[in-house]
Order: structure tokens, then C-alpha cells, then sequence
């Protein structure tokens, strides 16, 4: 942003969502915060992080959920790039990132449809320290101090098979299930077991919004769904892309939620 347009208030925005109707709606919005210059938009995280580069915007609005690199993984390469690092604002229909969205130092976080007396609490949020120059400066030597010590997520899960310990990339890795009081991991290439003692620490420990846990007794990759079946009663499982075609059950909890996704 330039000194003139920091000076009259002004505040440059970046829209990011794989959907165009997303971004038009957020746009619409923006039109009523004369204060917001909306400088570009972006479809999918890796034009997003090049339009950072191009562009550097204040704030970015960013989704989680798109193809290829998701919104969280984009926030992340931002953190670890450096340089001037805008605030990140995600607007997503799906509640339960919240915690890892502010793990990555996001600014504020909307849930969809976006509701305007929201979107111009977040805006002021980040004006006000925007603005400040003293207060910008801040922000970001915490940003850096997070990037330095906060550990990267993991890319590998060690899985077990008979003596072997066998390493894949986790995006790899098609679902999660309890087998007999062990932890099953089912891979594209590799079936076995793994040393996590519950779903629930390994979930935890893979820290990547691909993975859903659908049901108590599954994780499953989002990616690696082939075929949403409808059940009995308005419930559905899914069918998995294994070898098996393995069935996952959806509890009732989580059908809004596989519905959001899947637009059913």
C-alpha cells in the first residue's frame, strides 16, 4: 500500500475462494466499506500466494476449503515466506477450523453466508492496527517469533506392516479406523497399523483440514472419497477409493457437515 492511500485510510483487499460466486458476494459487500480497495481476487492458494507476492495487500480473505493448496496451508506458506505479511481474514462455511485458523495467526474469522454488521467488525479490527504503525510493527514481530517456533505439520505417517515401518506422505493416506483396540491407517499402496494409541491423537497430530472424521470410529481423507451413498433414514456413507471400496458410516452429527461439503 502506498503512503497517500495509508494515509486517507484506505485499505487493500485481497479475495480469495474457489467458487466465483463467493467472491462476487463478498465483493458486493465490500462495496458498503468505502475505507476497503478490493486490488484483485484469486480462485485457487497457489494464485492467491502469488497475488500477495504481486499485489501485497492489507488483508486477505481468504477460504479454507479449495482445491489443491486449501486456505490453511496458503496461510502457512505466507508465515514461513516472510516479508510483508497481510492480515488474514478466512470466510468459510465450516466452523471447526476456527482453532487452527487462528493457530496461523489469522485476523478474524467469518463463517458463510457473511453477514455484513460481522464483516465490519473484522474490518475495523484490522484497521485500527493497520493504521498504527506502532501497532503493525508489532504484529508483525509476533507473526515472526510464531513462524520461528511453531513446529511445521507433519507430511509423513509411519504405518506398520508385519516387521516392516513403512513411511507415506499423508496425503496418502485414505482413512483411519480402530482394528481390534489398534489404530488401522489404509494408504494408497500400504495397509497396516500405526503407534498412535487413538483417532483422536493421530486426528489431532496430522493438524490438516483434508482430513474429516465423519464418524467416531474413522478419519477419512476428503480427497479419497469416491461415491456419497445414501442410507437408510436420510443418512449416507462413503464409499473410500482402497481397493476394498471400504464403507465409512456418517453419524447424524456429521451429516450437515458432509452435506455442506458435497452441496447435497
Amino acid at each position: 500500500m502506498s503512503a497517500d492511500s495509508r494515509a486517507g485510510g484506505s485499505i487493500t483487499a485481497l479475495l480469495v475462494d474457489d467458487e466465483a460466486l463467493a467472491r462476487e458476494e463478498l465483493g458486493f459487500l465490500l462495496q458498503s466499506f468505502p475505507e476497503i480497495e478490493v486490488v484483485g481476487e484469486a480462485a485457487d492458494g497457489h494464485r492467491a500466494i502469488d497475488q500477495v507476492a504481486d499485489l501485497e495487500p492489507d488483508i486477505v480473505f481468504l477460504d479454507v476449503q479449495m482445491p489443491g493448496r486449501n486456505g490453511l496451508e496458503v496461510a502457512r506458506e505466507l508465515l514461513a515466506r516472510g516479508g510483508k505479511i497481510p492480515y488474514i481474514v478466512f470466510a468459510t462455511a465450516f466452523d471447526q477450523y476456527a482453532v487452527e485458523a487462528f493457530d496461523v495467526n489469522a485476523a478474524d474469522y467469518l463463517l458463510k453466508p457473511v453477514e455484513k454488521d460481522r464483516l465490519g467488525r473484522a474490518i475495523r479490527r484490522a484497521q485500527q492496527q493497520i493504521l498504527s504503525p506502532e501497532r503493525e510493527s508489532e504484529r508483525l514481530a509476533r507473526l515472526l517469533a510464531t513462524v520461528r517456533n511453531q513446529p511445521a505439520p507433519p507430511t509423513k505417517v509411519l504405518i506398520r506392516g508385519g516387521d516392516r515401518m513403512m513411511l507415506v506422505d499423508a496425503a496418502d493416506v485414505i482413512f483411519a479406523t480402530v482394528d481390534s483396540g489398534a489404530i488401522r491407517i489404509v494408504a494408497t499402496e500400504l495397509d497396516g497399523h500405526s503407534n498412535y494409541k487413538t483417532l483422536d491423537e493421530l486426528h489431532a497430530t496430522l493438524e490438516d483440514p483434508r482430513f474429516w472424521r465423519p464418524h467416531r470410529s474413522y478419519i477419512v481423507n476428503i480427497n479419497r472419497i469416491k461415491e456419497v451413498l445414501p442410507w437408510f433414514k436420510s443418512n449416507y456413507q462413503l464409499r473410500m477409493s482402497d481397493a476394498d471400496g471400504t464403507e465409512v458410516p456418517v453419524s447424524r452429527g456429521q451429516t450437515k457437515r458432509l452435506r455442506e461439503l458435497f452441496k447435497l
